[in-house]
């Protein structure tokens, strides 16, 4: 069983260093935020034609949000459902997304909607971290269709924050540990206890960026820091 490894990327300079430090995928930003917005499908297709050019072949999901908060409303949701269209025509390996309703669960009803026409593989984003009952918002999303990951830090602060509960969840929640992609203020001192309990996928944004700045492109060398880290972790474990 290997590691998953997913950075942040603003641009296809992003995208490209991320592959070359060995990523696996990158979530596509507009913005970052309230967390991260949706990149017009425009940059999609640049990122994919500038990344196809170039002969590397990384998963690509941008992100689905158009404002702040995590609800949405009937005529957002059909807006969004064209945004997803135009993502994959643009050569999107898959989207991310994650809604909220009025009562601080997860929308199934939505998201569902939003993800009903297709086959593409999709990651439930950090709105499950203001969720007000985590438990029942989890039994909620493994029910959902095609979802393959889950980004979450634990907690709405960052990983430091709610890395107990991260680990409570992976090991009490039966399949949780396979969905779960642990990010948001990740450390490096994180992922030994993340793999320990399950855990295979994971999720840096600053931390790919020289001094943690996100005015500064993707470092192919701290990516692969990264890279080595994750897998040599998973693989003792497995071990």
């Amino acid at each position: 069983m290997t590691a998953l490894l997913e950075v942040i990327a603003f641009h296809e300079n992003d995208a490209r260093r991320a592959a070359e430090g060995g990523a696996d995928r990158v979530e596509l930003l507009g913005s970052l935020d309230d967390g991260g917005m949706s990149p017009e499908p425009g940059l999609v297709a640049k990122v994919r034609t500038s990344l196809d050019h170039d002969g590397i072949d990384i998963d690509l999901r941008p992100m689905v949000r158009l404002r702040e908060g995590f609800g949405t409303d009937g005529a957002e949701a059909t807006r969004l459902r064209g945004l997803i269209a135009s993502y994959l025509d643009a050569g999107a390996n898959g989207v991310v997304l994650g809604f909220l309703n009025g009562l601080g669960e997860v929308d199934a009803e939505v998201v569902t909607a939003l993800v009903a026409d297709g086959d593409f593989p999709w990651t439930f984003h950090r709105a499950l971290d203001h969720a007000l009952d985590a438990r029942r918002a989890w039994q909620v999303l493994l029910g959902l269709p095609r979802l393959d990951q889950v980004l979450t830090a634990g907690s709405a602060r960052d990983v430091e924050h709610g890395l107990d509960d991260l680990l409570t969840v992976a090991r009490e929640v039966p399949g949780a540990a396979d969905l779960i992609m642990a990010g948001g203020g990740l450390q490096p001192e994180h992922v030994p206890w993340l793999a320990r309990a399950g855990v295979r996928a994971f999720h840096i944004g600053a931390r790919a960026r020289p001094l943690g700045s996100y005015k500064a492109w993707v470092d192919a060398g701290l990516v692969a820091s990264w890279r080595h880290l994750v897998d040599a972790e998973i693989s003792h474990r497995v071990g």
